[in-house]
């Protein structure tokens, strides 16, 4: 017999009955019922229950061990009485009892407590991280992430794609996030980088001619920490095509994330009708460019509706240039409680608050309620009624001025609406390319810099970048599922004097550009093909999979709030040694 055990936990039936056996595992929960003990054994593929009463060799030993003590136990499968089969567990049907019994590892008293899915706090979970996996909540989690990658990976061998890797030590490239630099002993006073993405090589593999290319990539971002994102580091889906337009590269996504979602969404409802949904019109509708289409709610300008009207703090706004009113219909929200309870959510986020109208019926007619429709006459009331859709019931909220002073605020209200309501279906995923997003944004400052991807070419080329730089478009679009962003990419701008031109719109000369990126520049004067790509989130995928909230539930081990790890305590100070090697110094904060 093995040394450590003759099958796993998850793994005798009531067909072994009567044979000798030997598990090792972790003890899960220890049961004494007045001179006999039953112990939940567990190890990673399930649980079986040992059972000792004082006849067994191994009592003795037995009523020594603890929680989380490794053991190994020697003895024989019996089948259960009927009435205490536990069908819940694949070894529901049998136990085993203990002959012998040897302790592998003991475990000193638990910092938290592994049986059950008990709340606790955070810095503990993650100083004792090793013991948090145990839990089995987790554990699926961890497996599930497992799953997910193996099966992306057949997924796209299957597809025609080819998986290399890219280098982890590389040069800063402007990604949009803070990189973490490395620095050089061999060259003092130089510093590398940590990829924020495979995003140049990536190009480089289709410039060489390897056509369809992906990896499970990791990648490094010095960022503020979110629920649904890693302060650090996280993986993503890396893809690239050769001689593709956005369609192709559309059409080979689909099946690949559809079909993943349709294999571990746990039966829930997965959204083949992806539709293209524009930048701008996501942001007119649904307040965010990573919109939530399980709620079916979808905002409309009724600016028209309230200039000249008796409504004067509206009216009075659309004066000013640039300004407009939007309305979110809230079908099945029309109770003046309902009303100020999402006008004080808005009060929450940061706005005065919204303007609201509910409709309800008096004798034949339907009629608006509420301080706007009283101000704006029965006329426009009705008018705005129409236009929404709506009926005796429904209520509609206002927001006024320009568009990016309350916009994002106007898509959190409308996602509070429609969970408050009902009206977002909660039992199913649904997917919408986001497309057309614009090359260039107004910074702070007052001049123009990329909004998104820097190498995404524009939509016309370079006769597009001679006219408004806030007019281009770019070859660039996003995967939405659920409200978060699953996918990134675009159509690469791979004519060099078209991304010298780009570069130069947003302030970056020729020599620069030749500086930082001059790898990808100098291959693409030696015959560059037209290529795309994208890439997925793979935490952010198996986070809406296995239902969760924090990102961090799906990580095996990862940092939290503050970017720090607290089991390996990271960061850390350097020694004086490292620091000289590196000709480095630590300046003290003031």
């Amino acid at each position: 017999m093995h040394v450590y055990r003759s099958h796993t936990c998850g793994q005798l039936t009531r067909a072994d009955a009567g044979a000798e056996v030997r598990l090792s595992g972790w003890v899960h929960r220890v049961r004494d019922h007045g001179g006999v003990l039953f112990i939940d054994l567990r190890d990673h593929y399930g649980i079986t229950q040992v059972i000792a009463d004082g006849d067994s060799p191994a009592f003795a030993a037995l009523e020594k061990v603890r929680a989380e003590y490794v053991i190994r136990i020697d003895g024989r499968v019996k089948e259960r009485d009927a009435s205490l089969v536990n069908a819940k567990i694949p070894t529901g049907e049998i136990e085993v009892y203990a002959i012998d019994m040897e302790v592998l590892g003991p475990s000193d008293e638990l910092p938290l407590p592994v049986f059950g899915e008990q709340d606790y706090p955070e810095e503990t979970r993650l100083t004792y991280r090793f013991l948090d996996l145990r839990r089995e909540g987790l554990h699926a989690n961890m497996m599930l992430r497992s799953n997910v990658v193996r099966w992306i990976r057949q997924k796209m061998w299957a597809q025609g794609f080819n998986e290399f890797q890219t280098p982890i030590i590389t040069a800063s490239s402007p990604e949009g996030a803070r990189d973490f630099l490395v620095p050089s002993r061999l060259h003092p006073g130089k510093f590398y980088a940590l990829p924020q993405a495979p995003q140049q090589f990536k190009q480089l593999i289709m410039v060489a001619g390897f056509d369809r290319y992906f990896q499970i990539a990791p990648c490094f971002r010095d960022e503020d920490p979110r629920a649904d994102r890693s302060p650090t580091d996280f993986y993503q889906l890396d893809m690239e095509m050769s001689f593709v337009e956005q369609e192709d590269v559309f059409a080979a996504v689909q099946p690949v994330i559809q079909g993943l979602f349709e294999e571990f969404g746990n039966g829930r409802h997965v959204s083949g009708d992806w539709p293209r949904i524009a930048y701008r019109d996501a942001l007119l509708w649904y307040g965010s460019d990573k919109p939530d289409l399980r709620n079916p709610i979808r905002m409309e300008i009724v600016s028209e509706h309230f200039a000249g009207s008796g409504f004067g703090i509206f009216a009075k706004l659309l004066e000013n240039e640039g300004t407009q009113i939007r309305a979110i219909p809230a079908p099945t929200g029309g109770s003046r409680a309902f009303c100020d309870r999402m006008n004080a959510f808005v009060q929450k986020e940061g706005l005065p608050g919204m303007g609201y109208i509910f409709w309800r019926e008096e004798g034949e007619a339907i009629v608006g309620a509420g301080p706007i429709a009283k101000n704006i006459g029965p006329e426009r009331t009705e008018a705005i009624r129409l236009q929404l859709g709506l009926k005796a019931g429904d209520a509609a909220f206002f927001l006024g001025g320009k568009p990016e002073a309350f916009e994002a605020v106007a898509g959190k209200a409308r996602n509070e609406i429609g969970r408050e309501l009902g009206l977002t279906r909660t039992d199913r995923f649904e997917f919408a390319w986001i497309v057309d997003f614009p090359m260039y944004e107004k910074t702070d400052e007052g001049g123009i810099d990329f909004s998104h991807n820097p190498f995404s070419m524009p939509q016309g080329g370079m006769e597009a970048l001679q006219g408004d730089p806030l007019a281009v478009h770019a070859y660039q679009y996003d995967l939405a599922c659920n409200g978060y962003e699953l996918i990134s990419g675009g159509i690469r701008n791979h004519e060099p004097e078209i991304m010298f031109k780009a570069f130069e719109i947003a302030g970056y000369g020729r020599d620069e550009v030749e500086k930082r990126f001059g790898g990808m520049v100098k291959a693409f004067h030696y015959g560059a093909p037209p290529h795309g790509g994208c890439a997925a989130g793979i935490d952010r995928i198996v986070m809406l999979l296995a239902d969760e909230q924090n990102i961090r539930e799906v990580i095996m081990f990862p940092m939290n709030q503050r970017a720090e790890d607290l089991m390996m305590n990271a960061p850390s100070d350097p020694t004086p040694t490292q620091l000289r090697e590196l000709r480095l110094r630590v300046v003290p904060k003031e």
